[in-house]
Parts: structure tokens; C-alpha cells; sequence
């Protein structure tokens, strides 16, 4: 069983059955649930979605689904083609849609795809929101348009991504001519998705020198798409084997950014946001966040700048609320998610290279001194498979009372923070899975964390007996 409904979309893999897979009924129930929705919160109006895609396999045949059903409700739909995510949601509001749709199942595998969905201001659905489209899913009651009320599919052959780079070059803290005279060379891995089309298109304009990898928009990903360090073995040679100056990685909807060195090293993917949000607060300092499962590194530099730090649950939609909470500057995911809000409220791996290139040509510093400049800390990513009825509150319980003295956080499952080091279990959005993450000082011991309670989770709470 591998389809996943939550409130910000549905998520599955291609083919099967419906209600186990992300079969053509499935994505016909979640557009109409999703239309319907929008003319119950704006009734009497004549509305219009933007949709975009990244290059999977199964993005025309889910495209052409999802946009019909629409029109079928009688919903206009602009159709953005190819594109990445930060690019639909800058559409949903520079073209005044209602709302949006992204078909992308982000650093799953080439087998997996979903409906991704924006509400009017190009942002990923509130709690709220979200829950009563789970209840128009449960209730199946749709009103389609009569013939002469069915909507329309207006093209944009080339999407959004040009006004969307445009945008970004806009930006005064973006140093185009910097950049362009600093001779920056780098190398791309574009996973064989829309980060091989956009990409090019922001480096062209800032004259900066690129090879590409995995470049063709093909959707037939060469490597697991996930921008972690086991993934990226073909991009960390050629870097320094070619001389460039880094290595840019994202994943297939290019809302995650990883770099590499001139080394060859993994500059390490939660160092995106810190160095993004270390080169803005210089600029303009001011209150940041990023999530739970995020480096302390963001913390310790907040703290350098003498502003203040707030984590937040994971998940996009709340990231974007904590930030409006605080009035943060700046702050994202450490999954190479930077969401600079002056821009939009979304992760945005096109700006977060606009940013960084900045920061390189400004401070003339090479990424590997750049990352010498933060504390090193690593982190040691896990996942146990588990069943629908697991219940993470038992194991809640249990740690949260073994630890009792330590700093608990249950807003995002559980974390644990000690006096140099976390650990944390909470139930993935986007998979069947639970996600351990740990944090320390070296490699060993934040393994040594994870791997410590994953023990003790299967021990207690998944043995057979």
C-alpha cells in the first residue's frame, strides 16, 4: 500500500489498485475534491488554477487527469508545463490564479508521483484548509459543469520559471554583477528533471560557466533522487576533476538545494539554509527558523547575529506560519530548503543558488572556507519502515519519561536535546515510515543516537511477540 493523503496533497506510486496506489481514479477523486473546494471558498466566482510539473515519467499522463477533472468542475487551468515548484507558486499569484497544483512526488523515486496544492497566495494549504479537503475526499459528493459551463486549458509553453528567474535577478541582495565578474565555474546535477531547464537558464544569465550532469528533463532519474551524499558520487568526482569552483544538486522539483565543494566534499545539506540565512543577516538581521529535524548550526549563527531562533513543526505550510509568528527574515528546512519571504513563502533552490553565489562573489571566500566558518555538527538520518496502526504516541510516552530531565520538544513527534547533541523520532509526511534524526558533534556518536533508539523502538514497541 503506497498512497498517502494528508493535507497537503496526495502522494503515491504509480498503477495497482485504487485506494492502495496513485492509480487515474485516485487523482481524479483529489482534483475534484480540490476544485470543489475552491468554489466552496470562493463561490460565485469564474476560477483559475495554475499547473506545473517536474519531468517524472508519469507527470503527462497525471497532468492531463488532473487538468481535465478540473475543467470538468468548470475551473479554468493554466497549464505551466514543465516547471519547479517555487516557480507554480510565484505563478499562483504573478498570473492572480485562485490556486495551485504542483505534480511532483519531490525526492521520491521515479515510481512515485502526487498532487502537491496551493492555496490563492501560492503557498501549501494551512491545517485547516487541508482537513476540510480530506473531508470533501471522504464524502465523494461533486457537482461537475454543464456543457456550456465546462472550463478552458489556457497553454504557457514556457511556464514560469523566466519571470520567476527574473524576479530573483530583481533582488538587491542578489549580485549580479559580482557574480558575473567573478568567473565562477560549476557543475549541475539536474536528477534528469526541471532543474535541468532552470538551472542553465539562471547561470546563463549571471554569465556563469557550467557542465551539466543528468541535464536532459528526461524524468529518468540516474540515481535515487534524494540530494544526500550516497547519492551524489558522480557530481562530487567531476567537481574537482573538472576545477569548478562547486557543485550545485537539487532535487526533481528544485525546492532542495545541496552544494559540493571544490573538493569534492559535501558542503552538507543543512548548511544551505545557514549559509543563505548567514549572508542575509549580515544584510539584514533579524529573527529566523527552520524545523525540527534542522541543524542547531542555524541556532548557533542566530545567535552569532544576536537575533532570536524558533523552531518549528516540519512541513513547509509550517515553517511559513512560524515565520509569520515571529517575523522572521529568513528560514526553511534543513533539507537544503531556504525560504526567503521578501521573494515568497517557499523553499526555493533557485534563489538559495542566487543567494550563495552572492555570498561567494562578496566575500571571496571558496565554499569549503565558507563552511570552516559555522560549527560542525553531523547528523545521522534514519527511517524504519512501519504499519498504518503503529502508534508513535506509546513511544512518545516512553522516551519522554526516560529523558525527563533533558529539553523535550513533542510539537513534531519527540525530540530530545542534550547538552551537545538531539535526537528525534516523528512520522514522515510523505512515506509510510517513521524518521529518526540525531545531531551531534561527530558522526560516531550522532549514529551512535539514532541507532541507539531505533534499537530500542524495535525492542519495544515492533517486536513480534
Amino acid at each position: 500500500m503506497s498512497l498517502i493523503k494528508s493535507i497537503s496533497g496526495i502522494r503515491g506510486t504509480i498503477g495497482g489498485r485504487p485506494g492502495d496506489n496513485l492509480t487515474p481514479l485516485d487523482a481524479v477523486q483529489f482534483a475534484s475534491a480540490y476544485g470543489t473546494w475552491l468554489q466552496e471558498k470562493f463561490p460565485n466566482k469564474k476560477l483559475k488554477v495554475a499547473i506545473g510539473r517536474d519531468a517524472r515519467l508519469s507527470g503527462p499522463m497525471i497532468q492531463n487527469i488532473v487538468q481535465n477533472t478540473l475543467t470538468g468542475l468548470g475551473i479554468d487551468v493554466i497549464d505551466l508545463g514543465l516547471s519547479t515548484t517555487p516557480s507554480v507558486e510565484m505563478a499562483v499569484t504573478g498570473l492572480q490564479a485562485d490556486g495551485g497544483i504542483i505534480l511532483t512526488a519531490s525526492h521520491n523515486p521515479k515510481q512515485w508521483n502526487a498532487l502537491k496544492l496551493l492555496n490563492e497566495k501560492g503557498e501549501f494549504l494551512s491545517a485547516a484548509d487541508g482537513q476540510k479537503l480530506l473531508q470533501i475526499i471522504a464524502q465523494n459528493d461533486f457537482n461537475y459543469a454543464s456543457v456550456d459551463d465546462l472550463g478552458q486549458i489556457i497553454s504557457k509553453p514556457n511556464g514560469y520559471i523566466d519571470e520567476h528567474i527574473e524576479a530573483i535577478l530583481a533582488m538587491d541582495e542578489v549580485q549580479t554583477d559580482a557574480i558575473k565578474t567573478a568567473g565562477f565555474k560549476v557543475v549541475i546535477d539536474g536528477i534528469n528533471s526541471t532543474g535541468g531547464l532552470a538551472i542553465p537558464k539562471l547561470l546563463d544569465a549571471l554569465n556563469v560557466t557550467y557542465d551539466c550532469l543528468f541535464c536532459d528533463v528526461s524524468g529518468d532519474f540516474q540515481h535515487n533522487p534524494e540530494p544526500l551524499e550516497k547519492n551524489l558520487q558522480s557530481i562530487m568526482k567531476q567537481v574537482p576533476e573538472s576545477g569548478a569552483d562547486l557543485g550545485i544538486v537539487v532535487d526533481p522539483d528544485v525546492d532542495r538545494l545541496a552544494l559540493i565543494d571544490e573538493n569534492g566534499k559535501m558542503f552538507g545539506e543543512e548548511y544551505t539554509l545557514v549559509a543563505a540565512a548567514d549572508y542575509i543577516l549580515s544584510k539584514n538581521p533579524g529573527n529566523t527558523v527552520s524545523n525540527l529535524s534542522s541543524s542547531r548550526a542555524l541556532k548557533d549563527l542566530s545567535d552569532r547575529y544576536g537575533v532570536q531562533y524558533f523552531k518549528a513543526k516540519t512541513g513547509e505550510v509550517n515553517v511559513v506560519e512560524k515565520m509569520r509568528e515571529v517575523d522572521a527574515v529568513i528560514g526553511g528546512e534543513g533539507n537544503g530548503g531556504v525560504i526567503y519571504p521578501k521573494l515568497h513563502a517557499g523553499r526555493d533552490a533557485l534563489l538559495g543558488i542566487a543567494l550563495i553565489l552572492s555570498y561567494l562573489a562578496e566575500s571571496g571566500k571558496s565554499l569549503s572556507e565558507l563552511r570552516q566558518t559555522y560549527p560542525s555538527y553531523f547528523m545521522s538520518k534514519n527511517k524504519m519502515t512501519v504499519t498504518p496502526d503503529f502508534d508513535l504516541d506509546k513511544v512518545i510516552k516512553y522516551f519522554a519519561g526516560k529523558y525527563r530531565d533533558e529539553e523535550i520538544d513533542t510539537q513534531d513527534g519527540l525530540r530530545i536535546d542534550f547538552s551537545d547533541s538531539w535526537v528525534q523520532v516523528r512520522k514522515s509526511n510523505t512515506e509510510p515510515i517513521i524518521r529518526i534524526y540525531a545531531e551531534a558533534r561527530s558522526q560516531e556518536k550522532a549514529d551512535d543516537l539514532a541507532q541507539d533508539m531505533m534499537r530500542e523502538i524495535k525492542e519495544k514497541f515492533l517486536s513480534d511477540d
